[in-house]
């Protein structure tokens, strides 16, 4: 069984993220950029059904910049066989990503595609989705516990209401929640190793896929600074404050 699995290139999550000054985006400049977080789980439960015998490969898939490569190399020092980079300078978005992984899927032929279910940039939570409906798959969304059988998938996902479990038949696409699982740190041996796997490279023209963005960003702004908060010396003190002040209370 062959598993096709996503690593999304975003800025690390323990930046501290500065806006343009202009407001036009995200200054990306000299900043450490990683493997979306939630596509890192997505690597390491494909990783562990190959562990498990019940994959034969992982194939790591990054659309993005030629600096993707990277994020491909930890993908592959995480345990992924081989990568492929759908190389683009445009601004990547759902729908976009979406119909360039479907041209994938249909040159690779995955018996199950994992993604991340949201990148920590956009957070959008689309790509998955769309993806299922370009290719007229099943989805398994919000997973939190997956087992695999020979033509089909059980997923427990996680709702508002608390988890729900279903059965997908195969192929398929999942998407993976925070809880799945907790992924690894690659050794050094295997960072070397990943060095010398295969990556292959497309463009968009080479699939035949318009990846033009559908949305424009209009303005990019910080979150307002909070005022510091005060104490107060007593209940009566506080509900004046909220009632009188903040007027949250009636």
């Amino acid at each position: 069984m062959k598993v096709l699995v996503t690593a999304k290139r975003v800025v690390d999550y323990n930046v501290n993220v500065r806006v343009l000054s202009d407001g036009s985006g995200v200054d990306l400049n000299n900043v450490k950029m990683s493997v979306n977080p939630f596509d890192e789980i997505a690597i390491e439960e494909a990783v562990r059904l190959k562990e498990a015998g019940k994959a034969t490969e992982v194939v790591v898939v990054s659309i993005g910049p030629k600096n993707a490569q990277e994020q491909i190399r930890t993908a592959l020092a995480l345990g992924a066989d081989r990568g492929i980079l759908v190389e683009t300078d445009i601004e990547v978005q759902p729908l976009g990503i979406a119909k360039a992984l479907k041209a994938i899927v249909e040159k690779e032929s995955p018996q199950l595609i994992i993604t991340g279910k949201q990148a920590i940039d956009g957070d959008n939570a689309q790509t998955g989705q769309m993806l299922a409906a370009l290719c007229g798959y099943p989805q398994a969304t919000f997973a939190n516990k997956l087992d695999l059988g020979d033509d089909s998938a059980t997923v427990t996902r996680e709702i508002d209401g608390g988890l729900e479990t279903i059965t997908v038949k195969l192929p398929a696409v999942v998407t993976t929640d925070l809880r799945l699982n907790e992924p690894r740190y690659a050794s050094l041996p295997n960072i070397m190793k990943a060095k010398k796997k295969p990556v292959d490279i497309y463009t968009p023209e080479d699939l035949g896929v318009d990846m033009t963005p559908r949305v424009k960003t209009l303005k990019v702004s910080p979150p307002p600074e909070r005022k510091a908060g005060i104490i107060v010396g007593s209940v009566e003190e506080l509900v004046d404050k909220l009632k009188n002040e903040a007027k949250v209370i009636g």
